[in-house]
């Protein structure tokens, strides 16, 4: 019962009965004897006298268990705001914490899908460089064919004069060899003869490479 303090009851202004009293608190009696009063609550009047009353030991320990009720209801309150706060914030520190993941991660998606558009892009170029090179290479092949064969075209072109020429000389070597005797063409046989006697300006062939 520490809460209780003892103190000399002193009569107040008001007088410690219902019957008014002196304005000023008397002297204290010593041949009166002294009760306890409970000295942990503000003495509120009401703007009435004031009747003090004794407290049983009952009543005392019903007013202190009720006190200890309260107080323990009060520190209840507390830590159960004190944990709602806490759980409220350790709920925000965990959206934080998964609005921050989720941007990392669409972060690293939105990098991802740049470096496959780039790496997309650089093998889509390198495909596009060797189309070109093949259909470079296909045309350069075609040029050298169409160039072998009018090489070849040519040659047999010439090969084919040269044989046509070949074959008109022996013609008329046969011609002055049957009738060159014969008076009629003893004039055109001669000729003949100085013609296929004559040193001949033939270009050569070009040889097939």
């Amino acid at each position: 019962m520490n809460k209780i303090i003892t103190v000399v009851l002193l009569l107040l202004a008001a007088g410690c009965s219902s019957k008014p009293q002196e304005a000023y608190a008397p002297p204290m009696d010593p041949g009166r004897r002294v009760s306890e009063l409970d000295c942990s609550r503000q003495i509120d009047t009401g703007g009435a006298n004031l009747m003090c009353r004794e407290v049983a030991e009952a009543e005392l320990r019903a007013r202190i268990a009720a006190e200890e009720r309260q107080a323990w209801a009060r520190r209840e309150a507390e830590e159960r705001t004190a944990r709602e706060r806490l759980e409220r914030d350790r709920a925000e520190q965990l959206a934080r914490e998964e609005a921050a993941r989720k941007q990392r991660a669409a972060e690293e998606e939105r990098l991802a899908a740049e470096r496959r558009r780039l790496e997309a892009e650089a093998a889509r170029k390198a495909q596009e460089a060797r189309e070109r090179q093949e259909r470079q290479e296909a045309e350069a092949r075609a040029r050298q064919r169409a160039e072998q064969e009018a090489r070849e075209a040519a040659e047999r072109e010439c090969r084919r004069l040269e044989q046509e020429r070949l074959d008109g000389r022996a013609l008329l070597a046969n011609f002055v060899a049957t009738y060159g005797k014969v008076e009629e063409f003893k004039e055109i046989a001669g000729q003949i003869t100085g013609f296929l006697n004559k040193a001949r300006k033939v270009k050569p062939c070009p040889p097939t490479p």
